[in-house]
């Protein structure tokens, strides 16, 4: 898949597809700075699904296959929140599939099994947006044998595919296991045709980059999902993902990145020190179950711009790095606005 440069065609493509998207989505955007809603009247599930359709659109204007997948916050697929809502199809038809937490395993803890009814109530609907044509990622977090067995034969019977994690800091490259997993010596070139994947986010336990790619290279998962960052902080080069995007057994797979554009993190290239003292007006509170993110406006042009729309932003980073897509976390960060 070959990257283009974000020319006056892909800027005026993404313009196109971002006013047909958004018009089914949001509200219009006409208002002047007086009449934008206030945090007493935002619709923030309205807000992220907006913010998702136009990072989709501008990646998609650049490379047409890139994919777009955001995890958790699946209340966004309708406009209720329920599975008797009406499907917001701008949103869906702007994501490629969506990636969810604890299905099966890890709802209210590593090894428990999540209750039912929040287990009914995320499948039905993930299978909205399954129904319209995206795939289901889902992370399981369990380290018994017969746990791990019983989530990855819950997600095969949905058509979903299961990555199982025995902890929850995604530390360890699990091997696939011919039991578990589908396996796949095909080509995979879109994300629908992936049988499983593996979420692979800290590389604490290795001190060089080499031992790292050397590691991940040596598996036949067919999606990677990794940080575009090693423990030193230098981004991976495009040669370096490139030589990912071939499996052990020499078929093509996909390597996509994590980006969370629901909180900011302080160890992020963009983080400026006087944040910590004097907060941008878009930063909010600090997550007090993970130190060093905080929680973000995320509808405020300033942040979407350390996202998205320049050569220094996260997601033009991700793009010029050569991943085939990205995974998009916090998608539910409207909770914590709600709740307020």
């Amino acid at each position: 898949m070959i990257i283009r440069p974000f020319t006056y065609t892909a800027a005026f493509l993404f313009s196109l597809v971002l006013s047909c998207n958004s018009a089914q989505d949001t509200t219009a955007q006409t208002a002047s700075a007086a009449e934008q809603p206030t945090l007493d009247t935002r619709d923030f599930r309205n807000d992220m699904r907006s913010f998702v359709i136009r990072l989709s659109a501008y990646a998609k204007a650049i490379n047409s296959d890139f994919a777009i997948i955001p995890q958790n916050g699946i209340e966004l697929v309708t406009d209720t929140g329920y599975a008797d809502g009406i499907p917001m199809m701008g949103y869906l038809d702007a994501i490629d599939a969506n990636g969810q937490e604890n299905l099966h395993y890890g709802y209210h803890g590593d090894n428990r099994p999540t209750p039912k009814n929040s287990g009914d109530y995320m499948n039905s609907l993930l299978k909205i947006s399954q129904q319209k044509g995206n795939s289901i990622f889902v992370i399981d977090y369990c380290d018994t044998e017969r746990k791990i067995a019983d989530a990855h034969a819950k997600s095969y019977e949905k058509n979903f595919i299961p990555f199982v994690a025995t902890e929850r800091n995604l530390t360890v490259i699990p091997e696939i296991s011919t039991g578990l997993n589908k396996l796949n010596s095909q080509d995979v070139e879109a994300i629908k045709t992936a049988k499983n994947f593996l979420f692979f986010l800290n590389y604490e336990n290795f001190n060089t980059k080499s031992k790292l790619l050397d590691a991940i290279a040596d598996t036949d998962y067919d999606v990677v999902f990794i940080d575009l960052f090693f423990n030193d902080g230098s981004p991976f080069t495009p040669n370096e993902i490139n030589r990912l995007k071939t499996k052990a057994n020499g078929a093509k797979r996909l390597v996509c990145c994590y980006m969370s554009i629901g909180e900011a993190e302080d160890y992020r290239f963009y983080w400026q020190k006087e944040w910590s003292n004097t907060k941008p007006s878009w930063l909010d509170a600090e997550n007090k179950n993970w130190p060093g993110n905080y929680k973000v406006k995320y509808w405020d042009t300033n942040w979407q711009n350390i996202i998205l729309g320049n050569e220094n932003a996260y997601l033009d980073r991700i793009l010029a790095a050569n991943f085939d897509g990205v995974y998009l976390d916090i998608i539910d960060a409207f909770e914590y606005f709600e709740a307020d």
